[in-house]
């Protein structure tokens, strides 16, 4: 395993974890990007992005990571954008220590993008405010904004209308079997239903027609990758009154369920099948970089 703190003279950086508590698709724009209600959850399970930045101008990735070219890299383009939004001289090399699958709706690679933004808007002191951030963070990608915000919160749009929202302190197990899910090929799927009738923040905050708020690319992603399904059912024995269903997040494979201690949540981890990653999370009220931005 590499020895991350090898790398004495790079800043590291957290960047959290994501879980989608619902999903809906309400419909499709022109421009082929879908529209959507949901809420994101932010956990406190991070990959760590070590920065140092250089007078050179070259953005540099210096692990390493399976399966991604450090040319395809998401945190090099977001230094990249962002260089070249602000006309900033300075550059950037960086390591991207990777706890968070890959491929598993857990918004690693987008919130890696939004700490990177974050974090060079200090260090190339350049002064941006949230908001001009989370538009750079939206032509990145649709999950990158809501790292950029902060918080936990209602999206709708494609995902960069966000409102702030206050959850109750849970824990969550979160499982992934061993597959990659390709979230364009989950949403260009022609069996996905995409007018889902749009619901209102109040009734999710009050617990009103809770069954209503489902994750609506599931039942697609159960019928393509029955790994998923399986491990979605395994997981629902576990669900209690107070910890409500256990569900996929965001586009898959990882799925998830909420329970109300640590020691609960260890006890179902300990039982997990063997082929199955997983870790325990406890739910974050903020980011943990949200000072970084105004």
């Amino acid at each position: 395993m590499q020895n991350f703190q090898a790398f004495q003279d790079f800043e590291p950086f957290l960047a959290p974890a994501k879980i989608n508590l619902f999903l809906h698709i309400t419909g499709r724009r022109a421009d082929g990007y879908h529209t959507l209600q949901s809420v994101f959850q932010l956990l406190d399970f991070y990959d760590t992005i070590h920065l140092k930045p250089t007078k050179s101008g070259e953005i540099k990735r210096i692990n390493e990571i399976m399966g991604v070219p450090a040319n395809q890299d998401i945190c090099a383009l977001a230094a990249s954008v962002l260089q070249k939004k602000t006309g900033c001289k300075l550059g950037v090399e960086f390591i991207v220590e990777k706890h968070i699958p890959m491929g598993g709706g857990l918004g690693g690679g987008s919130s890696d993008a939004a700490t990177v933004l974050l974090a060079l808007n200090q260090l190339w002191q350049l002064n941006l405010s949230r908001e001009e951030l989370i538009q750079i963070g939206l032509s990145l990608g649709a999950d990158v904004p809501v790292f950029i915000f902060g918080q936990n919160a209602w999206a709708e749009g494609v995902g960069e209308q966000l409102t702030k929202i206050d959850l109750p302190e849970q824990y969550y197990v979160v499982l992934t079997p061993p597959i990659h899910v390709s979230t364009r090929d989950v949403f260009a799927n022609s069996r996905l239903t995409r007018d889902t009738k749009p619901l209102k923040i109040a009734d999710f905050s009050s617990g009103a027609n809770s069954d209503e708020f489902r994750n609506d690319l599931e039942a697609i992603v159960c019928e393509e990758f029955p790994a998923v399904a399986t491990t979605l059912n395994w997981l629902s024995r576990f669900v209690l009154k107070d910890g409500g269903k256990a569900k996929m997040s965001g586009s898959g494979a990882s799925v998830f369920v909420a329970v109300n201690s640590k020691q609960k949540a260890n006890e179902i981890l300990a039982q997990k099948p063997e082929n199955v990653t997983g870790f325990v999370a406890k739910g974050l009220k903020q980011h943990p970089l949200f000072y970084l931005a105004k």
